[in-house]
C-alpha cells in the first residue's frame, strides 16, 4: 500500500517546495533529465510553479557518465542543506564508494526531515549514507543481489517499480524515475495535476494501471498496437459496466490471450488495470469538487461508496474524505 507523503507543503522558507538534485562524478544523464522534466520545468497551463528546482555538485566541474558532457555553473553542495526534497546521485559504478561530502549532505538532509529520493542506483547512495537501515527500498533488478549482499539491513523489495517508504522513496530503474516522480507529484498536488504533467511527458501516469506500486516486472515492455487501442477505448467508458470479456471482445482476442498481453506489456491483469483507471478517475472527480461519494463511485465505475472507500484506502493510503480535504477545491 502506498503511504501518504507529509511533504506537500514546503518546509522552512515560504515559496514552492524546494527540490535539489545532487549531481556527482559519473552520474547518469537520463535520471537527471527525468528529475528536470518532472520537477524543474515551468508549466503555465497548470498555474504557479509546483517546485523550486536546483542542481548542486561537490565540484565546480562534474563529468557525467562516460564523459558524455561536463556540467558546470551549478550550485555547490551547500544547496542540499536547503532542500525540502533531495534527490541523491546515481551512477553505473556501484562498487565505487560515494564521496564522504555527498554522504554527509544526505545524512544532514535526513536528520532535519527532508524527503529523500533515489533513482535507480541512487539506492546505493542512500544505503551508504546509512539512512536505509530497516527501511524498504527498490533497486534495479540487475543489482538486486549485489545490493542485498552489501546492505542486509535494508528491506529490499524485488519486482517493484518503486517504493514509497514515507520520507525515503526509491525507484527501481532509469525509466522508473519518471514513475516515482509522477507519484511524488500526485502525492503533493493530486491526481489531476499529476495527470497533466504525465500528458506533457507523453508518459503513462500509472504504468501498472493504478496507484499501487507493485508490478510483475520492474520495466514493462512498450505497448504494441494490439493493446493500445483497447486501452483508449476503455478509458472513454470507465463508467460503463465493462468486464474483462468486454475488453477481450473489443481487442478481438480471447480473455486468456488478453490476460497474457496485459501481463507481458503492463505487468498487471486486465481487471487490475481497469480498477486502477477507475480509481484515478474517482480521484480527479473529487479534486474537481464532486463531494457526493456515491456519485463519484457511480461515475468512475466503482459502483458503491463502500467500494470506493475500500479501493481508495488500498490504492492511496487515505480515505475519500481525507483525499477531499487535501486535494479538493479550496
Amino acid at each position: 500500500m502506498a503511504q501518504e507523503s507529509s511533504h506537500a507543503a514546503p518546509r522552512g522558507a515560504p515559496g514552492p517546495h524546494r527540490v535539489v538534485v545532487i549531481v556527482d562524478e559519473n552520474s547518469n544523464p537520463f535520471e537527471l533529465g527525468c528529475a528536470t522534466e518532472v520537477f524543474g520545468l515551468r508549466r503555465p497551463e497548470i498555474g504557479p510553479d509546483l517546485y523550486a528546482f536546483r542542481l548542486c555538485s561537490p565540484e565546480p566541474r562534474t563529468v557525467m557518465r562516460d564523459g558524455f558532457f561536463t556540467l558546470t555553473g551549478v550550485a555547490g553542495l551547500e544547496a542540499a542543506d536547503e532542500a525540502d526534497t533531495l534527490i541523491v546521485p546515481n551512477r553505473p559504478d556501484i562498487e565505487v564508494p560515494r564521496r564522504p561530502a555527498v554522504l554527509d549532505a544526505v545524512r544532514r538532509a535526513h536528520a532535519r526531515g527532508a524527503r529523500l529520493l533515489g533513482f535507480c542506483s541512487g539506492a546505493f547512495t542512500l544505503a551508504e549514507a546509512g539512512v536505509l537501515d530497516g527501511r524498504r527500498a527498490a533497486v534495479h533488478w540487475q543489482w538486486a543481489d549485489s545490493f542485498r549482499a552489501r546492505f542486509p539491513a535494508v528491506r529490499l523489495e524485488r519486482d517493484v517499480l518503486f517504493v514509497d517508504d514515507g520520507d525515503i522513496l526509491t525507484a527501481a530503474g532509469s525509466a522508473a524515475a519518471l514513475d516515482l516522480g509522477l507519484h511524488v507529484v500526485r502525492r503533493d498536488h493530486g491526481a489531476e495535476i499529476a495527470a497533466s504533467v504525465s500528458r506533457r511527458l507523453v508518459f503513462a501516469a500509472h504504468r501498472d494501471g493504478g496507484q499501487k506500486q507493485f508490478v510483475e516486472r520492474p520495466l514493462p515492455d512498450l505497448l504494441d498496437e494490439s493493446l493500445g487501442p483497447v486501452l483508449a477505448w476503455a478509458q472513454e467508458r470507465l463508467d460503463a459496466p465493462l468486464t474483462v470479456s468486454d475488453l477481450a471482445a473489443r481487442a478481438a482476442v480471447s480473455p486468456a490471450t488478453l490476460h497474457r498481453r496485459f501481463r507481458a506489456q503492463l505487468g498487471t491483469t486486465p481487471l487490475a488495470w481497469l480498477t486502477g483507471e477507475r480509481l484515478a478517475l474517482a480521484c480527479r472527480l473529487i479534486e474537481r469538487g464532486e463531494s457526493r461519494f456515491e456519485v463519484v463511485a457511480r461515475r468512475s465505475g466503482l459502483g458503491t461508496a463502500a467500494n470506493l472507500r475500500a479501493l481508495m484506502r488500498r490504492g492511496t493510503g487515505i480515505t475519500p474524505s481525507a483525499y477531499k480535504r487535501r486535494f479538493g477545491p479550496g
